[in-house]
């Protein structure tokens, strides 16, 4: 008997070889639709009831860690799992490849919406997507917020957040800081107001014996030592780096490519509670600040993103494309090189820092079995970050119902497709991929028809 196929087995599955591993995280690159949630689901069924490679408890304790960290933490999770299992080359081989494909078929995509956007079919196809967006954006915000917003403490740190960044025009980074002091100190103070946090609890379903079981000792590799973490820091420093020395020394400090490996270095530390509540600081930099894009280009290429697997974050691929292209940092006569080459450099610096938190954190982590104990300040960001993706789904909402700015004619049109989307989400849970694919067909044929 197979006893890979027997999750009651008290043995556990053959080793699994780095092709074999290799052939897996290309394919979840390609299927990893539905968010962080739903990666982290199929991650689940993959590996820890199906195939068995890691046991439920280390499967959960790694996320915990991953959840405290900024950055996407599916893409994350499947780094620790590959470097637990594979070492470094295989934390990065699974980390790279639930990027690439992602990365490379929205590359595409920003190609034909900028070369071919203006044709009415692709047009009409946007058209359609956009008010979706902006109610899967209030949707994010509705889930997120019925998760952390559990007293009214947490309620009045979301509604400062919002006033914060809607009245006050406060960056980003600030709203995160501040909401990080308030639950760092808070959770000394009053702690039964900040405990709800972004754990995900402990185990308690067995699917078997796994490879990474329970009690299996941590491999030689993920040993915890002050040198290997020293030494991954340093590398991660190094590479940085080097990198943004070669951009400064061949296109100087406020190029255009010099200025997306900065900005985007900096939006990769606050990725606290995931891609929508980095996404204001984003559109405040790129659209308001560098103007690299305009605020239509950012909710198109956000509706780009929801529709492609990998993580949301990903939309950073294609502000770096457009910025590119408008930017045409190596001239009119190549303009796609120019795209290609920002939008690289915004997903590597985009991606690094989670590269580097894993390989030089997940020693540690080894080390400690047990819910992690940094939940107070994460509560408290997460409660702020409800309040900026409402003003998110505002900023987004103001471009798609009056085109031609606010106070002018309101498009009814697609307040009503914004209101047929929220109800298919909210009230008979449809699917995000449905719901965008028939936003765009309704929104393609309504200007086909006109």
């Amino acid at each position: 008997m197979d006893a890979s196929n027997n999750n009651t087995s008290d043995l556990p599955p053959a080793p699994v070889t780095l092709t074999q591993a290799f052939v897996y995280w290309l394919k979840l690159g390609f299927i990893s639709f539905g968010g962080p949630a739903g990666q982290i689901a199929i991650m689940h069924h993959d590996l820890v009831e199906k195939k068995r490679w890691i046991s439920e408890k280390r499967f959960l304790h790694a996320l915990n860690y991953c959840m405290v960290l900024p950055g996407p933490e599916a893409q994350q999770l499947a780094t620790y799992i590959g470097w637990l299992m594979h070492r470094t080359l295989g934390g990065i081989i699974a980390g790279g490849l639930f990027v690439l494909p992602s990365f490379f078929i929205l590359v595409g995509l920003a190609w034909i919406y900028m070369a071919y956007g203006s044709v009415p079919a692709v047009s009409g196809l946007l058209f359609g997507i956009k008010p979706a967006v902006v109610a899967i954006v209030l949707f994010a915000a509705y889930r997120i917020g019925t998760r952390a917003l559990k007293n009214r403490v947490l309620w009045s740190i979301s509604a400062a957040a919002f006033i914060a960044i809607f009245a006050f025009k406060l960056p980003f980074p600030a709203i995160v800081l501040a909401a990080g002091g308030i639950g760092y100190f808070g959770g000394r103070i009053s702690p039964k107001h900040f405990k709800a946090g972004g754990g995900h609890g402990k185990a308690d379903t067995h699917f078997g014996a796994a490879i990474i079981d329970d009690d299996t000792p941590t491999p030689q590799h993920a040993l915890f030592s002050w040198a290997g973490l020293v030494k991954v820091a340093v590398i991660g420093v190094v590479l940085w780096s080097l990198a943004m020395a070669l951009l400064i020394a061949v296109y100087g400090w406020q190029s255009a490519l010099t200025q997306m490996g900065w900005f985007f270095t900096k939006a990769a530390l606050l990725t606290f509670g995931g891609a929508y509540a980095v996404l204001p600081y984003v559109y405040q930099g790129a659209v308001e600040h560098y103007q690299w894009l305009t605020p239509t280009q950012m909710i198109d290429g956000l509706a780009l993103g929801e529709t492609t697997p990998g993580p949301l974050i990903m939309v950073i691929t294609f502000v770096g494309f457009v910025g590119g292209w408008v930017r045409q940092v190596f001239g009119p006569d190549a303009i796609f090189a120019s795209a290609f080459i920002a939008s690289a450099v915004a997903t590597f610096f985009t991606f690094l820092p989670s590269f580097v938190f894993i390989l030089m954190g997940g020693p540690f982590i080894e080390t400690t079995h047990g819910n992690l104990k940094l939940i107070s300040p994460l509560t408290a960001i997460t409660a702020a970050v409800v309040g900026v993706i409402v003003n998110l789904a505002m900023f987004f909402a103001y471009p798609v119902f009056w085109p031609t700015g606010f106070g002018n004619s309101l498009d009814l049109t697609s307040v009503l497709l914004a209101i047929a989307a929220t109800i298919a989400i909210f009230r008979f849970k449809v699917g995000v991929i449905p719901v965008i694919l028939a936003s765009g067909i309704i929104g393609m044929s309504y200007k086909l028809l006109l």
